[in-house]
């Protein structure tokens, strides 16, 4: 059967994949244009299996917000190059919203949601074939609030990292404000109550040690060891910290001159955590001269 170019057109639209890709599936599916897709997509599944242990660290981090609900997700590539492609875009932009409408309650539900007709899990899988690189929805946070509470959303460099702020009372500026100092300064945190209790017993040990071999007389050890680790807890803590945009006055002193209170918030930076493959350029040199 004779394929138009018409039909290699309306297949390239809805799958977006490559011209003779489009046409060789279309031959094999007789110019059936759903089979056409079922094709396609098998091919897709196969080509994403061969790619399922490479290492993708690379990417892309998204906020969207959907009336009292926002959700935060980290979409992994292999290269810092496909994070530019309309295409990886689109699909990091189609899961976020799906997210925030759907509030799945882990990834396998997250992975079951509808992203134009396709499950994240498919377009992932398909944009996978089209890219030739692994694509991986690494994780998410959905966020709920009330209403008389307000989102602070920010992307920094493009979308590699992503703070996600929810504030009671103030308004979305300061919410947007304190999301900035999020993804700028990296509070471990929201306030000291939040460290963990054998994290602050490390750390106390710690400052008691190299408080002792500093020789300080030991009855003035105690009061030495108590600003060290208050100093370190405003460092780690969110509502503690110097406010980035006003350093006279801490985070939770902003909020309160705004009317607001810190709830929570939530940061991911692209990669962070991932082991990430160290490739000798010399030796990958030397391989392609003597290929």
């Amino acid at each position: 059967m004779a394929i138009t170019a018409k039909q290699v057109k309306e297949l390239r639209d809805r799958t977006q994949v490559g011209m003779m890709d489009a046409k060789k599936a279309l031959v094999a599916a007789d110019g059936d244009m759903d089979k056409a897709i079922d094709v396609l997509r098998e091919k897709g599944l196969a080509k994403a299996a061969k790619k399922a242990g490479n290492i993708a660290a690379e990417g892309l981090t998204a906020i969207t917000v959907d009336g009292n609900a926002a959700a935060i997700i980290e979409v992994n590539s292999e290269t810092d190059f496909v994070a530019s492609n309309d295409k990886f875009q689109n699909l990091v932009n189609g899961v976020a919203k799906a997210i925030a409408a759907g509030k799945p309650a882990d990834m396998d539900a997250a992975l079951k949601l509808d992203v134009d007709g396709q499950t994240v899990d498919e377009a992932a899988k398909a944009l996978t074939a089209v890219i030739g690189e692994k694509i991986d929805l690494r994780r998410f946070t959905v966020v709920e609030k009330n209403d008389g509470d307000h989102f602070g959303a920010y992307l920094h460099n493009g979308g590699q990292v992503a703070a996600l702020v929810t504030i009671e009372g103030g308004d979305d500026e300061t919410a947007h404000d304190i999301a900035m100092h999020v993804a700028a300064i990296n509070p471990q945190y929201l306030d000291r109550t939040q460290v963990p209790a054998d994290e602050l017993k490390k750390q106390t040990d710690l400052f008691t040690k190299e408080t002792m071999d500093e020789g300080k007389p030991e009855k003035i050890v105690p009061r030495i060891v108590e600003g060290r680790v208050n100093k370190w807890l405003s460092e780690i803590s969110l509502v503690d910290q110097e406010f980035v945009k006003d350093s006279d006055k801490t985070v939770a002193e902003y909020a309160k001159s705004k009317g607001a209170t810190v709830k929570g918030f939530v940061r991911y930076e692209v990669g962070e955590g991932i082991e990430k493959k160290q490739d000798n350029f010399v030796d990958e040199v030397m391989g392609q001269i003597k290929d």
